[in-house]
This record gives C-alpha cells, structure tokens and sequence, in this order.
C-alpha cells in the first residue's frame, strides 16, 4: 500500500507495515508478554526455612552483646558494628542458631551493597516458593519477598557485612513485623534506624580460651595480646602452629622477626582473602576518596594504641580536612574516639606499620608538639605527658642504630616528662637517647653527659641490678669533664653515694662529707648543691633524732633561699618525714605532708602529677601513723585520679600496691 494507511468502520485499525497481534473489542484485555504460574506459586511451603553460615565450635565468650541481642530493641532492628575480624558475623550466626524456634524463617544474606541484598531477598522469595524458580525475573522476586516480609511477623534477617545503611533503609521501611540483626563495619549512620551493640575485642581469658581450643602451648596468652585479641587473628594463627607443628612461641618470633609475611599466612584451605591485613585493606580501598585518612592511619600506627592527643594531628591540614579524615576512620570502625583522645586497635597498628610508612611523619609531628611545650616541664607536665606517652611507644616500634640527633633528642625530652612521673620507660628512653648520643656525638659530649645522668636517675628509682656500675661510670665522667668542683660533679658524687650507701656505708658518708665541704668552698653555702648535699649527708645519717634536727633547720634555710615550689624542698621535707616517722613525731610528720599538699594544690592544681605524689606520699604517712580510715577514704579518689591523669606509670601501680597491701582495697 502505497501513501499513508486509512481505516474506516467501527473498531478498524490502520496499519503502515506489520505491528504483530491487534485485538479490538469491548471488554477485551491483551497480555503480551504473560506468564501462567501454577495455583502452587500461591502458597508459602510449610516447612521452616532456615539458612544461616555453617555453625563453628571455635565461639567463646560475648555474654553481654549476647544478652543485648535476646533483649532486643524497640525498632526490631538491632547492629553489631566493629573493626573487620573482631567476629561481628560469627557472633550473629550463633545468636540466630539459637533462635530457630522463635523465628521463621530465619535468613541470612550477605548484604556488602545494594546488589547483594536484593540478591539475597530474590533468593528468599524462592526458598519460600520453589515455583518462581526460573519463571519470575530477580527484581519481581525481590518485590514478593518485600511483600511477604511487610505482611508477616515472627521472621529473622540477618543482613551480614552492611557497607552504608542507605543500602538497607528500604527494607527496613517496608519490613517492619520481624526481626534484622545487621553486621558492619560502619560505626555511625544508625542513630534513626537501629540500636547499634559495639563488638569489643575478646578478653584476654576468653581470647586465650579461644586460641588453645586449636593449638595448646608455651605462649599462648603472649601470643594472644600481640593479636590484640582479635578473633580473626587468633583463629588463623591458632590453624597455623597446629599445622605447621609450631608453638605458639615460635609463632610470636615469626611476628616480631618478620611481621609482614606472617600476617599474610594462614592454614591450608584457610580464606587467604580472609587474612586480618586483606580484610582491613577493603575499608582501607574505601576511604580512598579521603587520602588524608590513610596518611593518619600510617601515623597513628606508630605510637600508643590509646590517648593519642587529637591535637598532634593539627599540622596535616585544615580543620576541616583533618576533621572529615578522622571521622571517616572512626565511621568505618577503624579509630575509636574519647573526647580529645584517639584510639587505636594495636593490631591494626602493627599491620599498617609493618606497611613502613608514617613513621617520620609521626616522629615530626611528636618534636613539633614537644618544642611547642619547652620550658619548665614540671610547672607544664599535664601538657607534656600525653606527648611522651606517644614518644615512648614510638621508640618500642624503632630500631637505634637508625635514630638521628633528632630522635635522640625526642627520646631525651620525653625520658625527662615521664622521669617526673616515676614511669619506668623513662629509663628505656635515656637508655636510648645516651646510645644514640654516644654513636653521634662521643661518649664525652654534653648531650651524652646529660642523658647518662637522667638515666642514672631511673635506675636508682628502678633498682635495676644490670645498671648497677653506671653511677660510679657517671662521676668518672664529669670528673674527666668538669674536675671535682662542678656543680655536674656534685650531683654525680651524690648519685655514686647513694648507690653505695646500702653496701658501703662508710665510703658513702666519706663521698657525702666531701660533696658538703666542695659545693660550700666552691659554690656557697646557700647554694641549691650545697643544701642537697647537706640534705644527702643527713639522710645517710643512722641517728633519727640528729638528723631530724638537722633537717628540720636545713628545711627553714631551704625556704628562706630557695623559691617555694623547689624540688630540693620537697625533698628535704619527705628525708624528715621519714626520720619524725621512725620518731613515733606522727603529728609532725602529718601537719608537714598535708601543708606540702595544700599548697601543691595551690600552685598546682590538684591532678597535677606533683600534686599526686604528694598525694600520695601523704596516704604512704597516714597509713605509717595507723590512721587507715582517713587513707582508705583518700587513697580510692587519689588511685583514681592517677589512673586517668597518668595512666599505668610507676606512681600509679604504687598507689594501687599501697591499696591492695596496706589499706586491703580492691579495685
């Protein structure tokens, strides 16, 4: 037919070429592309439907979150969120093993992204009805899933391994009569949709419970706190040493020898892509679009797992970059945050830092914090000690024969913070400092001087025996540098009379004389040397009641002379304290450690770490002179206050011992 197709009459059509099937007609409906399904396809089977991930016997512990999860939440919705490995999923699968009479159907879908979940929903809608099997199309399956799940009650999703809640706020809108467990590594965005249950790393009981069930053996719970007593990390390396017939010693050497590599191995058949380094490195491929967020991670990686000041990470942008990079780590659960503090999971920490990276930066970001904090430590200690706290763990993941005059320095200043705190690893940090010193610099140099001094300090505090030899070494020094006159060398005499005193009496007290009649010939009497000296001569002095007098006039000229909150006077009124101890003086000894407090709260504040020593030496007085209900009442709020201004230092555990010991306080 040729020029354009007419059509005339009731219920004509007109045609240009072929247009297939045409039906005119009242009434008439035409389906073109129909399907029949069978009268069974209407039905749900009566049978109880049920698929879950296989059952492991290697569960242990998770009382509370367990117990969370029976309780349930208003919503219905409830998320176990935490770090990838920490056995969000584990956790799931066993709670809802145990839920199977309380649920039908009970069904688990691996729900990454929005994909798998309508995946996972399509796949449901033919488990409920075998007869849409390869007659309705994916999305037409998820939709009947949809309805039956809005219609009904009593059912269990667990949606495992949700990467972004958008992903699943449709079906939670829509589904609303069951229950949804959701595992993710998301540790926000679920404020409006779910009661969130954090998922900690396993106690150290239950994470060695866990690793012995596989392999028994020498350096089980040492091996388990390396792994941070992650789940993932302790099942693979627990399949390891049983199979590769090692103990799990053997294993821990591996990792301090060769970290990299032994994070990466896993039992045969084990889920390589599984291994804890793989697992992180998806979220890690995550943030890429926030490259500032994996340069924090690299530094982190190198200092204390917990406490990082979030201050140190100022310099590496502007507010706002370094804000959004923070909270991309903490939403993908990778950092916790604690007010001002950061922490991290320690072994997130030794994956990343076996990567090498950030360790310059974090050593750059540390010196630049602590040249901003120069001066008078002592009056800025509170400022300085969550700074040394971080040098210090940088130098356990450091090795010294690679340490520069900088690093030696850092070490230095952070050895001299947390000296004033009675913190042991004060003596590793002069220790390291002096080693990095003398391999620059000389044996001789002032630096090395000064870091050989500090270090004799802690190991007087420390007793430690493998030191025994260095005060004498010490004053050899600053005789060979300074002749016996210097104010170097009066201090490094007293230090040698002090070691030798418990052994040597008599050439102490001989050392001692000589450091009195020096420092007043060559420096004055009123000198701060010469009344140190004469305080260590009368501390050495076996007579309680000679010394007490002189002590107690030393003290006065100390104040006259001295400025107030001088350390030598602290020091002079706790030598006569112990003598009007041994005296049976207690109200003397009393009415002197409570003024020292009172006005260290004055000019200090009260958590201040001078403070607490005082504090506590104050407890220490109380308990000597057997008024054990006013140091029980003050040593709980002094314990605490150690414990979250200072941490686990050496003051710290004392004041704990002195609780326990002494006073008989639990924790």
């Amino acid at each position: 037919m040729r020029g354009r197709p007419e059509a005339s009459g009731d219920r004509s059509v007109a045609a240009g070429g072929d247009i297939g099937k045409v039906v005119t007609g009242d009434g008439v409906t035409f389906v073109e592309n129909g399907v029949l399904l069978p009268a069974e396809s209407l039905s749900v089977p009566d049978t109880r439907l049920v698929h879950l991930p296989e059952r492991t016997t290697l569960f242990v512990g998770r009382t509370e979150e367990l117990s969370r999860l029976d309780a349930g939440a208003p919503s219905g919705v409830q998320v176990l969120c935490g770090l990838g490995g920490i056995g969000k999923s584990t956790l799931a699968a066993h709670w809802a093993a145990g839920r199977l009479d309380d649920h039908d159907p009970v069904w688990w879908i691996t729900a990454e992204t929005a994909g798998e979940l309508d995946a996972g929903l399509a796949a449901l809608a033919r488990a409920m009805q075998p007869a849409y099997v390869g007659v309705l199309p994916d999305d037409a399956l998820r939709e009947r899933a949809l309805q039956w799940l809005s219609a009904h009650d009593d059912w269990l999703l667990i949606l495992d391994n949700v990467s972004d809640p958008a992903d699943v706020k449709p079906l939670l809108a829509r589904a609303t009569g069951g229950r949804v467990l959701i595992t993710t590594r998301r540790a926000t965005g679920w404020q409006d949709l779910a009661e969130t249950i954090a998922v900690p790393e396993l106690d150290p009981a239950e994470a060695a419970a866990l690793f012995t069930r596989v392999c028994p053996g020498d350096g089980v719970p040492e091996v388990c706190a390396e792994l941070g007593h992650l789940p993932l990390a302790l099942r693979q390396a627990a399949a390891y040493c049983a199979e590769a017939g090692i103990t799990p010693r053997a294993y821990l050497d591996l990792l301090a020898r060769y970290p990299a590599e032994t994070y990466a191995l896993t039992a045969e058949g084990g889920e390589a892509g599984r291994t804890v380094a793989r697992v992180w490195q998806v979220t890690l491929d995550r943030l890429g679009d926030t490259p500032l967020a994996g340069r924090i991670l690299s530094i982190l990686a190198w200092w204390a797992p917990e406490g990082i000041p979030r201050r140190l990470l100022e310099p590496l942008g502007s507010p706002v970059e370094v804000t959004e990079a923070v909270r991309r780590l903490r939403a993908h659960s990778m950092i916790s945050l604690d007010g001002e503090s950061i922490g991290v999971h320690r072994l997130v920490q030794a994956v990343v830092r076996a990567g090498g990276g950030g360790r310059e930066e974090a050593r750059g970001l540390l010196a630049r914090a602590a040249s901003g904090v120069q001066g008078n430590i002592s009056a800025t200690l509170n400022v300085c000690l969550p700074y040394a706290t971080q040098v210090a763990s940088l130098a356990q993941h450091t090795e010294p024969d690679e340490d520069t005059g900088d690093w030696c320095m850092l070490f230095h200043w952070a050895g001299m913070v947390l000296g004033m705190t009675t913190d042991r690893r004060a003596l590793l940090l002069f220790a390291r400092a002096l080693l990095g010193y003398t391999r620059l610099y000389g044996e001789e140099s002032e630096l090395s001087r000064q870091a050989m001094g500090g270090l004799v300090l802690q190991q007087q505090l420390d007793g430690s025996p493998e030191l025994a030899g260095l005060p004498k070494e010490y004053f050899e020094l600053n005789i060979r540098l300074y002749g016996p006159d210097d104010a170097r060398t009066i201090e490094a005499r007293a230090q040698l009379a002090k070691a030798l005193l418990p052994s040597d009496p008599r050439r102490a007290e001989e050392l001692l004389r000589e450091n009195v009649d020096r420092a007043a010939r060559s420096l004055g009497e009123d000198a701060p040397e010469t009344l140190g000296a004469r305080r260590a001569l009368l501390g050495a002095d076996p007579d309680p009641l000679s010394a007490c007098a002189g002590l107690e006039a030393l003290l006065a000229r100390a104040r006259e002379v001295l400025p107030e909150d001088t350390a030598l006077i602290d020091s002079i009124e706790r030598s006569l304290v112990g003598n009007l101890l041994d005296l049976g003086r207690t109200d003397r000894a009393l009415a002197l450690t409570e003024a020292g407090v009172a006005g260290a709260r004055t000019r200090f504040g009260l958590t201040h770490p001078n403070t607490l020593v005082r504090r506590g030496f104050h407890v220490f007085v109380l308990t000597e002179a057997g008024e054990l209900d006013r140091a029980r009442r003050l040593v709980r709020d002094l314990l605490d206050d150690c414990e979250s201004t200072l941490g686990g230092t050496l003051l710290t555990m004392m004041v704990r011992q002195l609780a326990r010991e002494q006073l008989s306080l639990n924790d």
